[in-house]
């Protein structure tokens, strides 16, 4: 399996805190949607704090075939631009789950 994780740093605006929610709801729309999708978590920041992000995503996928399958799929491809036109910065880690 593969884990896919996203952290967004979003625009500093007085609808920051609307646009995560936007956010959110957005990512979370694609569960059960998306072959070789297997979960979908995202969560929104508390803590304000100087060194954290706004926005994560947690996502698992069956194989990579199936990441590369969610990267393309229309369904998220749709929500890309309106996710970039609140974000000023964007990390990315995909990693194999061990499954010993």
């Amino acid at each position: 399996m593969i884990r896919h994780i996203v952290m967004w740093r979003l625009k500093d605006a007085p609808n920051k805190p609307a646009n995560a929610v936007r956010i959110k709801q957005l990512l979370e729309g694609l569960r059960d949607r998306i072959p070789g999708l297997l979960k979908i978590e995202v969560g929104i920041d508390f803590s304000a704090s100087g060194t954290s992000s706004d926005v994560v995503l947690l996502s698992e996928f069956t194989d990579a075939a199936a990441l590369e399958t969610y990267q393309h799929h229309p369904l998220h491809a749709q929500m890309k631009p309106e996710i970039a036109g609140m974000t000023a910065e964007r990390r990315v880690v995909d990693h194999d789950i061990d499954t010993v």
